[in-house]
């Protein structure tokens, strides 16, 4: 039977906030659902404060996104994280026991599917609850540092014990090589590169003069954008170290930074600033915060680099994939796959923030060079390519059910 006449397939998010791994997971979700196959989606919180921002589900652009698509979205309607403090992350907090209520919530979502997506490991905490529906598992990994997702790792390694676990999706050969070391099996382990839509992200010169003019930059002023969600791995402080440098040495350049977290709001980014810049504040003046956008295809467009300087966790970065499909120059220091990424296409660099900012300019001065190699390269990034895979992976899983668990 294929996967198109079953009952459906069931994707678990710990929650909708803003970060790369949900827009991915919606977007490959949004493109098996208009091939075709039927979707739903399950989230265990409602709202979660991260990023020094209250992230509710109804207001996410993926949640908006899945729904205006067909793919119907619920939740256990949990809240994560308070403004009163500094909450760690989703990774690092044991949940609370789950309640009837809870439970019954998710077991009618899996009783109408076939197949489960787990985004990422944490939800497995729920799905290794024995009261729920035995349905084979696929476990979507965004990461390459198991080791500091808290308890998910426990809960992963559960699962595959209990033989939940149909196979582990990583995005990234970083991913799978660091689960394989974590003591994943490697026959469930699958690699399938992130993507992006090349008809969305291209170069576009009137998307450019739009963001250009909107910014009020000039039009061959040189422009670093650095799109991340404001948190430990992705090192802002180094970032901001490096635009100033930069920045004193390109007194035309703009720095644009946008991602949740990335505005005023956020008092921990303020004090990073004026870290960053307390020898010269005037410079920045030229550090522009956009906070979340929901156009990035225009942001990436009026960039000359794109920029990230994480310092672990990364997988395959959709920052560095996006932007150079949108023609800036990535240039990355060396985690996860950004050394196959931006090997021919831009600069890897170390975490030092007078070398990063001496590779911006060397991107600036090479990106004729770059331009034509990720021209092309574009079809090695492509989303089609990567929804037909999933596609492939679910389809076997799926069959492979029908002919043991499932009925």
């Amino acid at each position: 039977m294929h996967i198109s006449d079953a009952r459906g397939v069931l994707s678990v998010y710990e929650g909708f906030f803003t970060g790369g791994a949900r827009i991915l997971h919606s977007d490959v979700l949004i493109g098996l659902h208009e091939g075709g196959q039927r979707h739903e989606v399950l989230s265990v919180h409602e709202e979660t404060f991260r990023e020094a921002v209250l992230q509710r589900m109804q207001d996410d652009a993926c949640y908006r996104a899945l729904t205006s698509a067909g793919i119907p979205v619920g939740t256990l309607g949990r809240t994560s994280g308070s403004p009163a403090g500094h909450p760690a992350d989703l990774a690092d907090a044991a949940p609370a026991a789950w309640t009837d209520a809870e439970l019954a919530v998710a077991a009618r979502a899996m009783a109408r599917a076939d197949v489960v997506l787990s985004l990422k490991e944490q939800p497995l905490g729920l799905l290794n609850h024995p009261g729920l529906p035995d349905r084979p598992v696929l476990v979507c990994l965004h990461r390459s540092d198991p080791e500091n997702q808290g308890p998910a790792l426990d809960e992963l390694r559960a699962a595959i014990a209990s033989g939940r676990v149909a196979g582990v999706v990583c995005c990234a050969d970083s991913a799978r090589e660091a689960y394989r070391a974590a003591g994943v099996p490697d026959h469930l382990l699958h690699v399938v590169p992130n993507g992006a839509d090349l008809l969305r992200f291209r170069p576009d010169p009137v998307r450019r003069a739009w963001l250009r003019t909107s910014q009020g930059i000039a039009p061959h002023a040189p422009v670093i954008v650095f799109a991340a969600r404001y948190a430990e791995m992705k090192d802002v402080p180094l970032f901001l170290r490096a635009a100033r440098v930069f920045l004193a040495q390109e007194p035309d350049a703009r720095v644009l930074m946008c991602g949740a977290g990335m505005n005023a709001g956020n008092s921990d980014l303020r004090r990073d600033i004026a870290l960053a810049f307390a020898d010269a504040p005037a410079l920045a003046e030229s550090v522009t915060l956009l906070g979340v956008r929901q156009d990035m295809e225009t942001v990436y467009a009026g960039a000359d680099v794109v920029a990230l300087t994480s310092a672990h966790g990364e997988a395959a970065p959709l920052c560095l994939i996006e932007g150079m499909m949108c023609g800036a120059v990535p240039v990355s220091t060396d985690v996860g796959d950004s050394a196959r990424i931006v090997a021919g296409h831009g600069l890897l660099t170390g975490h030092d923030a007078e070398e990063i900012a001496a590779a911006w300019r060397e991107g600036l001065a090479r990106s004729t060079e770059f331009a034509r190699a990720i021209g092309r390269s574009r079809e090695r990034f492509s989303r089609t390519r990567m929804v037909a895979s999933y596609a492939a992976l679910i389809d076997r899983v799926q069959r492979d059910a029908g002919r043991t668990t499932l009925a």
